[in-house]
């Protein structure tokens, strides 16, 4: 007990007012001034305590556009709002677009107010709680997607690559003890992209999964990259939402993305891959196509040209030039997205084929984002039923690390992701 708390018992009750005062609505009725002085030394005992409550936080700050690496710096932490979460990571992932915003801050992500934390992929334990969060306890283990870098959000305290990030509840998914944070780390952009191709109202509109899974339903979803991080998690949760799943994968990687639940594999590489998946499709009802990396769109327009049913390419990959421009490059490269747009759109119009792009945050706020991580993730992890996908390839512990996890990204990872341990 503090030795100001034991003055306060022998210096009797606290000040008080009195309403009628002749000269100011407000006077002492006590004017002993060791209690009023007191009284102020209690007042900022109590404010240095909740100080020192304050955990103390770093982050790996993204300093300017374009600066070419991170800086591991102290960080502000920021309580948890009524309707929010507050964690402390225990792991975090590296996706392509943490290092294409370092790289190309000047053509995406424009409304980002630097320095920026980035990172979207989080898994840690619970530290704070919202009063109106009643999903979530102080000392659950969770994983969550960040929306700190959208554009109507806009904060620092919601990225990924700090220790303490603030994560929206229906964003957020509790994990088994069985999952470890590099584990669950790698599921939250690849599983929001993946749910907003296939389930949003706006992209193929397929039906949300269930666990236990529901049972075929006579379609079949085409899924170009299955062994990309968006799509393991799409192979996943088509399956689970009762459809059979078409995808393309390098040989190494068929078997893999069978026991996640694909019932047939092709080779991307083969020069008749085209024709095989039609030859496949022949007699079946497609329930529309996910397009993830180069090229893919284009595969999959010829592909549903010769199918019936649901004629819509969700497209989840930003078609890029083969050779970055030197010059004008923010005209040059919104130039070449909206004319590869409008060209595919052309195209898909003659062939009766529609199309959309699409981004994860699309499901921040909607049916979708609950279906998944609200209703549907949670139970599916508990009940082994869904995999986190892929592999975590652990390159380091602590912030430092994350710049280095930056550039061993962009050299090209397959069937893994990036992840540091924090």
């Amino acid at each position: 007990m503090s030795p100001i708390f034991n003055a306060r018992i022998k210096l009797g009750p606290p000040i008080c007012f009195h309403p009628r005062a002749k000269y100011s609505p407000l006077v002492l009725t006590t004017t002993s001034l060791d209690t009023i002085i007191l009284h102020l030394l209690l007042f900022m005992e109590a404010s240095f305590i909740n100080i020192k409550k304050m955990p103390s936080n770093r982050a790996a700050y993204q300093p300017a556009q374009k600066a070419p690496s991170l800086e591991v710096r102290d960080a502000p932490y920021k309580p948890a709002d009524a309707d929010k979460i507050v964690i402390r990571n225990g792991a975090a992932a590296i996706n392509p677009i943490d290092w294409l915003i370092q790289a190309r801050g000047d053509i995406m992500f424009t409304h980002l107010a630097y320095p920026f934390v980035l990172g979207s992929d989080v898994s840690g334990e619970v530290v704070e709680v919202g009063k109106d969060v009643k999903r979530f306890k102080v000392g659950d283990r969770v994983v969550g997607f960040t929306r700190g870098s959208d554009p109507k959000i806009n904060d620092p305290a919601e990225g990924g690559f700090q220790l303490y990030t603030v994560l929206r509840p229906n964003m957020t998914s509790h994990i088994p003890d069985n999952i470890s944070y590099e584990e669950a780390s790698v599921i939250p952009l690849g599983i929001a992209t993946a749910a907003a191709g296939l389930f949003d109202k706006t992209e193929l509109g397929l039906d949300l999964p269930s666990e236990p899974a529901k049972p075929f339903n006579g379609k079949t979803v085409l899924i170009w990259g299955g062994s990309t991080s968006v799509g393991v998690n799409a192979i996943q949760l088509a399956a689970a939402a009762g459809y059979e799943v078409f995808t393309t994968a390098s040989p190494k990687n068929h078997e893999y993305l069978r026991r996640l639940g694909a019932n047939h594999v092709f080779d991307y590489k083969s020069p008749t891959v085209a024709a095989e998946m039609i030859k496949a499709m022949k007699g079946k009802t497609a329930a529309g196509a996910l397009s993830i990396g180069q090229g893919a769109a284009e595969k999959l327009m010829e592909i549903l040209d010769h199918c019936q049913g649901n004629k819509f390419v969700a497209l989840a990959t930003f078609p890029v030039p083969q050779k970055e421009p030197q010059n004008l490059i923010f005209l040059r490269t919104v130039i070449f997205f909206v004319s590869w747009i409008i060209s595919y759109k052309v195209k898909g119009m003659f062939k009766g084929i529609k199309s959309n792009m699409l981004n994860a945050g699309m499901i921040t706020n909607s049916e979708v984002g609950r279906g998944i991580f609200v209703d549907y993730l949670p139970k599916a992890l508990a009940a082994g039923t869904f995999t986190p996908a892929p592999k975590p390839e652990v390159v380091g512990t602590g912030l430092e690390y994350v710049q280095d996890a930056f550039n061993i990204q962009k050299k090209g990872v397959s069937a893994s992701k990036i992840v540091v341990k924090l």
